[in-house]
């Protein structure tokens, strides 16, 4: 991935604020804004504990970009490390599965969620605004249709098959 500046700690948004409802527009790449918020989610990943992605719309921000690094999670096979994607569409999915998503912006529940485990997805990197195309299973698959769906305006939730799969989030001591 291009070099990125320093990245500065956006406070995460939470449901039900309407951003995260509201479907992002495409971004120029190498617009000097759309770079800031690549490295602000970055900045902002690396200091909450336990997330894999975060979505302009978790920042306030309705614009088709987000963060992803899944590694040195537990149940990671294929992993790209730490990158952002702008304008990422999903080119092919296949092996359907179901597992529980959690959500910064949804931080008191989890949910059972049927996605994907083979994916191919491009989009474009941000400064140099290269079109890429990733392909990868597993955790980083699903964590990558999560992350799309929030640029798209979705949140976990509304994946859910019905009620009871959703459970209140687990904390340990």
């Amino acid at each position: 991935m291009p070099e990125l500046p320093p990245g500065s700690v956006r406070t995460v948004v939470r449901a039900p604020a309407t951003v995260l409802a509201t479907a992002g527009r495409d971004v120029d790449p190498t617009d000097p804004d759309v770079v800031a918020l690549a490295a602000d989610l970055l900045a902002t990943q690396e200091v909450s504990p336990g997330c894999v992605g975060l979505a302009a719309q978790q920042v306030g921000e309705a614009l088709r970009v987000f963060s992803v690094d899944v590694s040195g999670h537990p149940k990671t096979r294929s992993c790209h490390g730490r990158f952002v994607l702008c304008n990422a569409e999903v080119v092919s999915a296949s092996r359907k599965g179901r597992g529980r998503e959690g959500c910064m912006s949804v931080p008191d529940f989890t949910g059972d969620v049927q996605r994907a485990r083979r994916l191919v997805v491009r989009g474009q990197l941000p400064v140099t605004g290269e079109q890429v195309e990733l392909e990868t299973d597993g955790f980083e698959a699903v964590c990558l249709q999560h992350e799309i769906d929030h640029t798209n305006g979705l949140l976990f939730l509304d994946r859910v098959s019905d009620a009871h799969a959703i459970h209140p989030r687990q904390t340990y001591l």
